[in-house]
């Protein structure tokens, strides 16, 4: 008799976890970010897009572009619509109200190379300590510790924020580097053209040959931007090593040309969105992810392997 009631428990609990399964299979789910313009964050969404359909989802993809606070607003409209679940590409302490307001619905919130939040079921990303750490020690290498260093850095961006952190260590470790100027660029066009304005004004400030050792950027959008300034001011000759982040095509063939762009992180960005939708997948079928980030691998790209 026990036996039985046993087994009518567990076929009710199956039966119950079969239909909540069928529902999120045909669920909805938000992505709200203000970064679209980035090419990272759309390789992000192809990826989360194409495992999401695979999963049978109805993806929305919501662009505030550039407006942070919109987020809140959009992320609002979300839990008024009813949701299943919502996904951020966006610093979590700016957005606080939404999270809030997606708790209280019991509507989990993932993160896609956002930042940690103990409001976040997780967060997906690249490790941006362990990426900028392997840049920045490249530059300090080639230029043999000594020489004038631009950074191109985003502070308002947590997974940006910290890899300037890092490289800021490691310059600083070597006393004969000095960091000549740490550069916010804007980013609302996606950030090639108004680097690319700031490196020419740096480049101006600073005609000397041999003036500039290196610019390392937290992204490849910057570096792409201080590639031009540098090559249309006609000193690529002088040996200028530019570094990025993320490796994305057009930051590939500045490598393979073998000029002043050396190197680049390349983070799996489809990998970083279809892990996301794999945790969403898992939040909303119950389960409490421990770990509050999970990374995925990434790679350094150089002319020795641009081309694999």
């Amino acid at each position: 008799m026990i036996a039985n009631s046993v087994r009518r428990m567990a076929g009710a609990l199956v039966l119950t976890m079969g239909l909540a399964g069928m529902a999120f299979a045909e669920g909805k789910v938000t992505v709200i970010t203000p970064y679209l313009a980035q090419p990272g964050t759309q390789f992000y969404l192809d990826g989360f897009k194409a495992s999401a359909e695979g999963k049978g989802w109805d993806v929305n993809v919501v662009d505030t572009a550039g407006d942070i606070a919109a987020v809140i607003a959009r992320m609002e409209d979300a839990v008024t619509q009813g949701v299943n679940a919502i996904v951020i590409n966006v610093d979590p302490a700016q957005v606080t109200a939404g999270l809030e307001a997606a708790k209280a619905a019991n509507i989990p919130v993932v993160g896609m190379d956002a930042g940690m939040s103990p409001l976040l079921a997780t967060n997906v990303t690249s490790n941006g300590y362990a990426m900028a750490a392997e840049t920045a020690t490249y530059v300090a290498n080639r230029i043999g510790g000594t020489g004038n260093v631009v950074m191109f850095v985003f502070d308002a961006f947590p997974p940006v924020q910290m890899r300037g952190v890092i490289a800021d260590a490691i310059f600083a470790n070597n006393p004969d580097i000095k960091v000549l100027d740490r550069v916010t660029p804007d980013v609302q066009d996606g950030g090639i053209a108004d680097s690319r304005a700031k490196m020419e004004a740096i480049l101006a400030a600073n005609p000397e040959p041999g003036s500039i050792a290196a610019v390392w950027a937290a992204w490849d959008q910057p570096a792409l931007g201080a590639l031009q300034a540098i090559e249309a001011a006609g000193r690529q000759g002088e040996g200028i090593v530019i570094t990025g982040i993320d490796a994305n095509p057009q930051a590939r063939e500045a490598i393979a040309a073998k000029g002043n762009f050396e190197a680049s992180m390349a983070q799996d960005f489809a990998g970083i969105g279809a892990a996301t939708a794999d945790a969403v997948a898992r939040v909303v079928g119950g389960e409490t992810i421990r770990e509050p980030m999970i990374y995925v691998p990434t790679k350094l790209i150089t002319a020795a392997n641009v081309a694999e």
